[in-house]
């Protein structure tokens, strides 16, 4: 790679990992506050749980419809014009919530919309990264995602202290200036899509031109047919889709076992989950500075996978100094299986089918990730919340050793590859 390409693909990666974090930071002061909001109101897990499906249901439908969009139109440009939306989006929200205009139907429109946002947003970055990644370096530069990423939870206690002190309504806004500067930035991206180019050359060439819609109804059944062409690719989004319902559920429960079982329990919260993304971010650091071996990296997968779950599963149990201990080889385990799976399929993936699969993934994982915020919310009518958790992780456990390890002949050539 010549010098003006490595300085441009420099100067793009750091435009979009600047801009992200930016729209990140003031997303986790918001995101926080809301969700402690829609629990002073409603009292209840159940409406909670409901909260968070109204935020994750439009992410059954989007990726799959703009991951086939994506692969033939500007993801830059996606990019930069969700975040603008993001900006105009908070602000309103803001504008009504300081008016005394609030509802909860009306809140939880909102998080229909932000989770519609959120879901093409996601496609789209997730299939324009790696183009901005130059070859040999997509550990290291998942690694300083996964690092800034988390950084990003530190205002997870700046937002619980604001929201006591001022409310709701000037967080959302501080938001809304937080993705119009990240859009900003965003614009002076100037990478090359040359996906475009190719899809172009590949429709020119078909003897039958299709209509616009069935071209890319087209393109999402390209998407699955490859994920299940792919055995390798498909064992693991049917591992993840397991791991998002068991996401789902810990993420449904959590906050509110916290806040029922100790006064002030937002802030226990905190503390333990803190240590969980101070793992993270050291193991980020770790992986940047020092590559896992790539014949390594399907066994430490397979092995993290398990102890993840079997902890998540168990922590609640134990004194708060425990949960912590293993709260924090949880978040060095996530990071480390963050790093090895992002990496691998995503240089694995060919460019232009890149936005078709990842729309496929997140949809799969979103139907994971809504079942488990459903599954959880309701059976906290007839059980506890640990037991409740304890079951699902180790269901959780027990998928990564049948598919991940009963798929180790497809699924280690993936994990083990040199990028």
């Amino acid at each position: 790679m010549c010098e003006r390409q490595k300085d441009r693909y420099s100067r793009d990666f750091t435009i979009i990992t600047v801009g992200s974090v930016i729209s990140m930071l003031g997303n986790t002061v918001s995101g926080f506050a809301m969700s402690l909001l829609v629990l002073d109101i409603s009292k209840s897990t159940l409406l909670y749980a409901i909260y968070l499906a109204m935020y994750t249901l439009p992410q059954l439908i989007m990726p799959v419809i703009f991951g086939a969009v994506l692969d033939r139109f500007s993801r830059r440009k996606m990019i930069y014009t969700l975040d603008f939306l993001s900006s105009g989006l908070y602000l309103v929200m803001a504008c009504v919530l300081a008016a005394g205009w609030f509802s909860f139907p009306l809140f939880a429109a909102g998080c229909f919309l932000l989770g519609s946002i959120e879901s093409i947003y996601m496609v789209a970055y997730e299939s324009f990264y790696p183009l901005l990644i130059g070859e040999g370096f997509f550990q290291k530069a998942y690694s300083i995602a996964s690092v800034l990423e988390t950084f990003t939870a530190v205002m997870v206690p700046v937002s619980a202290f604001l929201y006591g002190l001022i409310g709701l309504a000037p967080l959302l806004a501080a938001n809304a200036v937080c993705f119009f500067l990240a859009a900003v930035m965003e614009t002076q991206i100037k990478a090359d899509e040359d996906y475009i180019r190719k899809q172009r050359q590949v429709q020119d060439n078909q003897e039958e031109k299709l209509p616009y819609r069935k071209q890319i109804l087209t393109d999402i059944r390209e998407g699955f047919a490859y994920l299940l062409a792919e055995k390798g690719l498909l064992i693991i989004a049917v591992y993840f889709v397991i791991s998002s319902i068991c996401g789902g559920t810990s993420w449904t429960l959590t906050l509110p076992y916290f806040r029922k079982t100790f006064e002030h329990g937002e802030y226990i919260y905190m503390l333990v989950w803190g240590t969980m993304l101070a793992a993270r971010s050291l193991g980020g650091i770790i992986h940047y500075k020092w590559s896992i071996p790539a014949a390594w990296r399907y066994m430490i997968a397979l092995i993290a996978y398990i102890i993840i779950n079997v902890n998540e599963g168990v922590y609640l149990f134990f004194p708060i100094p425990v949960m912590m201990a293993l709260c924090f080889v949880i978040g060095a385990g996530g990071v480390t299986t963050y790093t090895i799976r992002v990496s691998a399929t995503q240089s694995y993936v060919p460019d232009e089918k890149k936005g078709r699969f990842n729309g496929a993934f997140n949809v799969l994982n979103t139907a994971g990730q809504l079942a488990g915020e459903l599954l959880a919310g309701w059976l906290t009518l007839y059980m506890n919340e640990r037991i409740i958790l304890l079951i699902v992780m180790l269901a959780g456990a027990a998928s990564a050793v049948l598919l991940v390890g009963g798929g180790k002949r497809y699924v280690e050539p993936i994990y083990n590859r040199q990028e």
